[in-house]
């Protein structure tokens, strides 16, 4: 991938300089999904699929865009003192958001640079293919510059501003803050209200954690994921009127169900309710993975697939189908829907020796329900952003 990726920028911006590789991985949730803008706890583990960015440094202002991965895009150009948003600039603009905050942070670079990306997260899939070119351009203007005051944790807090602020999308920490900081076969059990994190060991010695791609593409600019958050927060609001509360992760399930009368919404309510108990989903399904009784996990992941889908609702008839499935094949412990949802990916926790079953169940099941060839992935978890080498 390296090589294609110097070959592009060279055709594009020609040869010569130093040429910096950097690479920034995708990531996938484990358990605890849309709790990181609501306060509580995520465990994503980072990929070893991800973005590959070259970087070389100019000697006036243009800053020059291209992928790889979409040619006839061509180059897309800015000032490096004025990188505005531009909606035709399409993917580029979550580069340029990242270089539009460092700026507003007070990390200005002084002259302009070329930089070319080149990915194999599927677009569209939910395991983060933005949040992955957020933060590996943070990593390349990071080190070029030499922006020595900016740590791996404020790459994945710059790449959310940029997501929030400049692309218009309210995600979370989570998808940046995994691509930032992933560690090689192991989770990140992260408390989002407070940043404060442990490293957890994915030593799965008799089961394999597998990704299922449905193809079913969505956008989450233009999806409902802007709707969950302000329902979740209408929520909130309502039940701060009686609970001394900052977010829905403060809340046991005890304590929603006391209260949940409080959110006169019904449909706020539900989104209440899985805000809460998949927070505490996450927390037990941690505390049982330490303990190596994976069916206790699996359980928890099928409870959250079940959440997400009646509760949460942002599940999809075709990622439904892959569920089932799933779960309809002995040796699967869980299975459930990951990522910001309405399409993407299903994650699924497999037994080594149900493995081609899974395979042989899934895969034509699927395509016969829905028509489309779905994707299989065995995940290797890798290392969060760095750098790869100089040219």
């Amino acid at each position: 991938m390296i090589n294609t990726l110097l070959q592009g920028f060279e055709e594009q911006f020609g040869a010569g300089g130093d040429i910096f590789v950097f690479f920034a991985p995708g990531r996938v949730n484990l358990i605890g999904e849309h709790t990181d803008y609501n306060g509580g706890h995520v465990f994503p583990c980072a990929l070893s699929m991800g973005t590959f960015a070259a970087i070389r440094r100019r000697d006036d202002t243009r800053v020059r865009l291209y992928t790889v991965n979409i040619p006839q895009a061509g180059i897309c150009e800015t000032d490096v003192r004025h990188p505005d948003y531009v909606k035709r600039d399409g993917w580029a603009n979550y580069a340029k958001g990242v270089l539009d905050t460092f700026i507003r942070r007070g990390f200005a670079p002084e002259t302009g640079f070329d930089i070319a990306f080149y990915g194999d997260i599927p677009a569209g899939s939910g395991l983060s293919s933005s949040a992955a070119l957020e933060v590996v351009t943070g990593i390349a203007i990071r080190d070029l510059f030499g922006f020595e005051g900016v740590s791996q944790v404020d790459l994945a807090l710059i790449g959310q501003e940029a997501e929030n602020r400049y692309c218009g999308m309210n995600c979370g920490i989570m998808d940046q803050f995994a691509s930032a900081m992933g560690k090689k076969d192991h989770a990140i059990f992260l408390d989002t209200a407070t940043l404060q994190y442990e490293y957890a060991p994915v030593a799965l010695t008799d089961a394999k954690i597998v990704i299922v791609n449905s193809k079913v593409k969505h956008s989450l600019v233009t999806s409902a994921y802007n709707d969950r958050r302000r329902e979740s927060e209408e929520a909130l609001k309502d039940l701060q009127k009686v609970l001394p509360i900052k977010t829905l992760g403060d809340l046991s399930e005890a304590e929603f169900d006391a209260h949940a009368d409080a959110v006169k919404d019904a449909v706020n309510r539900r989104r209440a309710k899985h805000a809460v108990y998949e927070n505490q989903r996450t927390i037990k399904a941690v505390a049982a993975l330490k303990a190596g009784d994976l069916a206790a996990f699996g359980q928890l992941i099928n409870q959250s697939h079940a959440s997400l889908r009646d509760d949460y609702e942002t599940s999809c008839p075709e990622v439904d189908v892959l569920q089932q499935l799933a779960v309809s094949v002995p040796g699967t412990l869980g299975s459930r829907i990951t990522g910001g949802g309405f399409g993407g990916c299903t994650v699924n926790l497999v037994k080594n020796d149900a493995l081609e079953a899974f395979e042989a169940t899934v895969l034509p099941g699927y395509e016969k329900a829905t028509g489309i060839k779905a994707e299989m992935y065995v995940a290797e978890i890798g290392d969060g952003a760095h750098f790869v080498c100089k040219r």
